[in-house]
């Protein structure tokens, strides 16, 4: 099979975090009713006329900012034409030749590579309302209806640059642009509720063609994981078109999870499809440079940002300062452990190991996590001051875990202070080489491995209160 190259770029549709919806006061609030939010305006009724939400625009001023992007000063809504059940009106409120934002970009990492991902132009719009189908897919269904609840509701889409190779590439992209969008509070990034949603464009090209090959969009990828099973699986669907002597024909495929395929719905629309022009209700966006620049001064610590800030302020490795920031409850989460611990990167260890475990088990956010930061960083001092060890505190981990207790009330309820007295050691040091004689003439004969046993021995004997450090010390001065 001859050589290709994976070409993607993706269309993400970001729901911004108004209580209104972008035309209309009607509540954009998640899970009521069936077209219980609704009105004349996002009904599209005869003589509704749209206003502006003028909280979309702020919200679409500081995402162009957090991207890099230029901020179009002038920038006007068209109408985009199309005839479908979930659009009352036929038509969707939309930017098409003049976005408010254009020309940024965003800088990932791939296994140690950095690369730069443009972004073309950011754009505001309505959303759609929403088909809910009978059966698993619309292919499975007998019949849809159209929940309109969901018509309205203000979205920025952020259209990328065909700069991804793989299907890595696109994770890392929408990692990164997942966080930022909760970093600067525009959009809560639920993709299971629908509020971040992903189209990719796919195609392949010989490793020597100077032209990208046909493309294929994949709508509505509503997560990372299929994001990429959808990216690979019509990946190989195109090489294998072309290895057959076919042609890839360019058009909308829709991505179906349980089986791992992609399936076709229609022939990809091009622009004069939708026979745009300008929206005649809504006067153009005119912004000025003091809003502009006030969003600018208003800009939170993004996660580049503060990914440096771990690294160079709490001596964490750049890769475990990565995963802290990915999102912005954990970072949080850190930053207030960390104003009471004695050890930064001790912090670091718990949340992404015994933290981020219990919560991938119970499948939650650190957000809903029992334990404060300030009793995670309580059980971080008592082990950094000698009082518990560090095998004795995956014990009282899991008590706190109980009813979030304080770690000092559990360390003193369950006995479980470290011991640190010398003669109290060098005691059982004594007993465990007297007891274990064949074990000593082991270590005596070079077999290095015999000292762990006996320091299993005087940790069993301790019931793990003995302080390791002290045992092995006391140990090897005593064989030698």
């Amino acid at each position: 099979m001859s050589r290709y190259i994976t070409v993607v770029g993706l269309e993400v549709h970001a729901e911004l975090k108004t209580k209104s919806k972008a035309f209309c006061s009607c509540s954009t609030e998640f899970g009521a009713g069936p077209n219980t939010h609704v009105c004349p305006v996002c009904l599209g009724m005869p003589g509704a006329l749209p206003v502006l939400n003028k909280q979309v625009v702020e919200f679409a001023i500081r995402t162009g900012l957090a991207l890099n992007c230029e901020i179009k000063k002038y920038n006007k809504f068209d109408r985009k034409n199309y005839f479908y059940p979930d659009l009352a009106k036929n038509y969707q409120i939309s930017q098409f030749d003049q976005p408010i934002c254009e020309h940024g970009h965003i800088d990932i990492n791939v296994d140690g590579e950095e690369k730069r991902i443009g972004i073309t132009r950011i754009h505001m719009e309505e959303d759609a309302g929403k088909l809910v189908h009978s059966g698993e897919t619309i292919y499975t269904s007998d019949s849809s209806s159209v929940d309109y609840n969901r018509a309205g509701v203000p979205l920025i889409e952020i259209v990328s640059e065909s700069d991804m190779r793989s299907a890595e590439d696109a994770r890392a992209y929408m990692e990164s642009l997942k966080a930022i969008l909760e970093y600067t509070d525009v959009c809560d990034c639920k993709m299971q509720e629908g509020s971040l949603r992903v189209d990719a464009n796919i195609s392949i090209m010989k490793e020597d063609a100077k032209e990208f090959g046909t493309r294929a969009e994949i709508k509505n990828l509503n997560s990372f994981r299929a994001l990429m099973r959808a990216i690979d699986y019509e990946v190989e669907r195109q090489k294998e078109i072309l290895e057959d002597g076919g042609h890839v024909v360019q058009e909308t495929r829709t991505w179906d999870d349980a089986n791992g395929v992609t399936l076709s719905m229609r022939n990809k629309e091009e622009a004069h499809d939708y026979r745009y022009f300008p929206e005649p209700d809504l006067v153009p966006v005119e912004l000025s440079d003091e809003w502009i620049e006030r969003v600018k001064k208003e800009l939170p610590e993004l996660p580049a940002e503060r990914q440096a800030r771990l690294v160079k302020g709490h001596g964490l490795p750049p890769y475990d300062a990565h995963l802290i920031v990915s999102t912005k409850a954990m970072a949080d989460y850190f930053d207030e452990a960390v104003k009471t611990a004695k050890d930064s990167k001790a912090v670091s260890n718990w949340i992404l190991g015994d933290v981020s475990a219990y919560l991938n088990s119970e499948g939650i956010g650190i957000e809903d996590f029992t334990i404060t930061p300030g009793n995670l960083s309580g059980m971080v001092n008592l082990i950094k001051d000698g009082v518990l060890s560090s095998k004795l505190a995956k014990t009282v981990f899991a008590e706190m875990l109980k009813g979030n207790k304080d770690p000092k009330a559990i360390v003193k309820d369950l006995g479980l202070e470290q011991v640190n007295d010398e003669g109290a050691i060098l005691k059982l040091v004594e007993e465990t080489i007297a007891e274990n004689l064949q074990s000593v003439a082991d270590f005596k004969a070079g077999k290095d491995k015999a000292i762990g046993f006996l320091v299993g021995q005087i940790m069993k004997k301790s019931k793990g209160k003995a302080n390791p450090g002290m045992v092995q010390k006391m140990l090897k001065e005593k064989l030698s």
